[in-house]
């Protein structure tokens, strides 16, 4: 069995032990950024959810430089309008649905577009002017320009109809 010794002996004892070497610490080179990702997209979503846009504020748009006005009197007008499935738009020989609706066929809208387009350019209309319903698919409304643009000759001018 064990002796008793005072404090101070086993102090010494201690000391004098094996030396025990420890590996130093390396400095790892490389710099854990996620914790500054994940502040930067909180202080994001916080100036996202606090901020307060002001919609009542008007925005000034620039005039066009380059457009100029058409007549409807020297243009031939073409009227899309969108619709609520997934068919072609409602196409009218007219300015807006006052004027003649062609079918729904695409394939018998743009033969009477060409022949309208047709007649006009023969009665002195050089422009094709074609209005389109600001939902309208932007295939549809090419699709009625390829048709006008058959007619050799004609001008076509695009315009967009804010409709309440």
């Amino acid at each position: 069995m064990a002796q008793w010794q005072p404090p101070s002996e086993l102090a010494d004892q201690e000391e004098e032990g094996p030396v025990v070497l420890r590996r130093p610490m390396r400095e790892s080179g490389e710099l854990d950024i996620t914790p500054m990702i994940d502040i930067t997209f909180l202080l994001l979503i916080f100036f996202l959810v606090a901020s307060v846009p002001d919609y009542q504020k008007a925005v000034r748009l620039p005039g066009a430089r380059h457009g100029t006005g058409v007549s409807e009197q020297t243009s031939v007008i073409v009227s899309v309008f969108r619709t609520g499935g997934k068919g072609p738009a409602e196409v009218y020989l007219g300015d807006g649905r006052a004027g003649e609706r062609l079918p729904n066929d695409p394939k018998v809208q743009d033969r009477k577009i060409t022949q309208a387009v047709e007649k006009g350019f023969y009665s002195g209309k050089k422009t094709v002017l074609i209005k389109a319903e600001r939902d309208v698919r932007h295939r549809e409304v090419s699709r009625v320009a390829a048709a006008a643009a058959r007619v050799e000759g004609v001008s076509l001018c695009l315009a967009v109809m804010e409709i309440d």
